[in-house]
C-alpha cells in the first residue's frame, strides 16, 4: 500500500518496502518515504472533472529499516538519500541520529521540506506554502510511517502483502547478487515464488 501526501509542490510518498543487498545478499524491510515534485498539469474538461496529478520526479528519501538479521526495531539499516540525479538516488548517508531517533529525526525533515528541497537542488518555486502545510501535516505522516515500520511487519508474507507491487524490482535485486548462496531464501520465498515481470 502506497501512501501519498500531495501538497501545491510537492508529494510525500509513504509505503513499505523490501530490499536484498546486491552484495552479500543480506535482506532488509522497513518504510520509506519520498519528497516528490508535483509536475504542473493541463486543466481538463469542465470546472467539475477530476484532474490529472503527477508527481513523478523524486528529490528525496528516508529509508528507516531494519536488517532481517538483525535486532527488530534497532533501524540497523536505516539511512537516507538527500538528492537524486534523475530516477537514481544518491548514495546513502548513514546519520547517526536517523538509527538513534528516526522519528524525531522524520519529524525534523519534515518541519523544513524548502530546505530539504533546496539540499537536494531543486529550490521549490513557493517554498512557504508546502512547507507550512508539511510541518502541519508532520504529526500525520509520522504516524502512517510509523504504521509501516519494520516491527509492524511480523512476517514474510505480510511484507510481500504490503510490497507485492514492487515485486519486478525485487527480482531485479534478486538477479543482480553477487552471493546468492547467502541468500535467506526462507524469508525471500514470496518474492521468489513469483514471476518476474
Amino acid at each position: 500500500m502506497l501512501h501519498a501526501f500531495v501538497y501545491s509542490e510537492t508529494a510525500i510518498l509513504v509505503r513499505h518496502w523490501f530490499e536484498v543487498s546486491l552484495a552479500d545478499s543480506h535482506l532488509e524491510h522497513g518504510v520509506r518515504l519520498e519528497l516528490r515534485l508535483r509536475e504542473p498539469q493541463p486543466l481538463r474538461g469542465s470546472e467539475s472533472a477530476s484532474q490529472r496529478i503527477v508527481v513523478d520526479r523524486p528529490l528525496w528519501r528516508a529509508d528507516l529499516f531494519d536488517r532481517l538479521d538483525g535486532t527488530p526495531g534497532d533501524f540497523g539499516a536505516a539511512h537516507f538519500h538527500p538528492r537524486f540525479t534523475g530516477v537514481e538516488p544518491s548514495v546513502r548517508n548513514w546519520a547517526e541520529e536517523i538509527k538513534t531517533a528516526p522519528w524525531e529525526w522524520l519529524r525534523n525533515q519534515l518541519s523544513d521540506i524548502a530546505a530539504v528541497a533546496e539540499t537536494a537542488g531543486v529550490p521549490l518555486a513557493d517554498p512557504a506554502a508546502d512547507a507550512e502545510q508539511i510541518r502541519e501535516d508532520a504529526p500525520e505522516i509520522v504516524a502512517v510511517a510509523r504504521s509501516r515500520a519494520a516491527i509492524q511487519c511480523g512476517s514474510a508474507r505480510q511484507c510481500y502483502a504490503w510490497t507485492r507491487d514492487a515485486a519486478p524490482m525485487v527480482h531485479l535485486m534478486l538477479d543482480g547478487l553477487k552471493q546468492p548462496d547467502l541468500l535467506d531464501r526462507d524469508r525471500a520465498a514470496p518474492w521468489l515464488e513469483t514471476q518476474p515481470a
